[in-house]
């Protein structure tokens, strides 16, 4: 099968190949994917995209009529494909259901602990040789409650983490059945009231969008601790920075924006006109952004990689794709985990 890479990065390039053993004919190009750039599609079977490439209508058109019949995303949320203009062209879709959901998680542990022990100021005061201690002080996370809004793979790796720092864990999910006996399944509401640090692990969908808002924040403990490694637009950051001005939200710590397309994975350090509601957001001291990087492990970019070519191995087998399947009509059913106003 014919294939090309859109927005690749250096450092995917080995897992890549590793995976692929040269059973595939794959092209890399660190060009993200657009109306612009989908010519480069002309004479393969398959794209592959990522998280912030364009997979709209229009350029599905396009993929179209260049004869892409595939399409292959490196991620897990499929949010930036539109399925059902893929349908309507002929063009499969499939995901990477799952990939060292560890990594995932052990970011949100990172996000956690830099926040609440200030570790990024001291590192910056540190550099200027200034040593004091205040503003400094954090809390232990020994018999704290900490509310997982999804429980998935990564939710489930997060809780086991949490309990060995002797945390109290709640779970919101009303999909899941079968819960451990670490953890304790609660109505939104309840998970909302009692926890003092809250994480995001939902997909985003129409039903999920802004499940952070003004009136969910509202029903949050004062000073709560807000952890997003899920999708940016799982939370309005509008209502967010609003409730960290007041201190009703007293840290937020995310590896995602809701406008980071185009925005994320390049560097724009230079731009005259930058995200004005990000650099807001930035300016908070109570609040660390990460690049979109918690997937960033050796041990995930090769199960990403070795699951996406498994997904063309699939594929030019004539073969459903089964899990990884991802398409509008699949033959597994995508769940919203709860409405926004929940």
């Amino acid at each position: 099968m014919k294939a090309v890479v859109y927005s690749s990065k250096s450092f995917e390039k080995e897992y890549l190949a590793k995976a692929n053993h040269k059973k595939h004919d794959i092209t890399l190009i660190s060009n993200p994917l657009g109306i612009d750039t989908a010519s480069f599609s002309e004479g393969k079977d398959a794209v592959i995209v990522f998280t912030n490439d364009d997979v709209s209508a229009p350029v599905i058109e396009k993929l179209k009529k260049f004869g892409i019949k595939y399409i292959a995303t490196r991620s897990v949320g499929t949010d930036h494909i539109d399925k059902e203009a893929a349908s309507a062209a002929g063009i499969k879709i499939a995901n990477v259901p799952n990939y060292s959901p560890q990594s995932i998680a052990e970011h949100a542990i990172a996000l956690i602990l830099a926040l609440n022990r200030k570790t990024i100021i001291a590192h910056q005061n540190a550099q200027i040789f200034d040593f004091r201690l205040d503003h400094l002080q954090g809390f232990t996370l020994y018999q704290k409650t900490v509310g997982l809004i999804g429980f998935g793979k990564i939710a489930l790796c997060l809780a086991n983490i949490l309990n060995g720092f002797g945390c109290k864990v709640l779970i919101y999910d009303p999909y899941v059945n079968h819960i451990p006996a670490n953890v304790i399944k609660v109505s939104l509401d309840e998970l909302y009231q009692q926890s003092d640090i809250i994480s995001l692990h939902t997909p985003l969908n129409t039903e999920t969008k802004y499940t952070i808002n003004n009136q969910s924040i509202k029903k949050m403990q004062d000073g709560v601790m807000l952890i997003n490694t899920g999708r940016g637009a799982l939370v309005n950051t509008k209502h967010l920075l609003n409730a960290l001005k007041t201190g009703k939200i007293g840290f937020y710590g995310a590896d995602v924006y809701e406008n980071e397309k185009a925005l994320f994975f390049e560097d724009h350090s230079k731009d005259v006109v930058k995200d004005e509601l990000l650099q807001e957001l930035l300016t908070q001291p109570n609040v660390i952004i990460t690049p979109h990087q918690a997937f960033l492990t050796t041990e995930a970019l090769q199960e990403i990689a070795n699951k996406t070519i498994k997904n063309l191995d699939m594929w030019q087998a004539n073969k459903c794709v089964g899990d990884a399947c991802a398409c509008a009509n699949s033959c597994r059913t995508e769940k919203a985990i709860l409405k926004p106003n929940a």
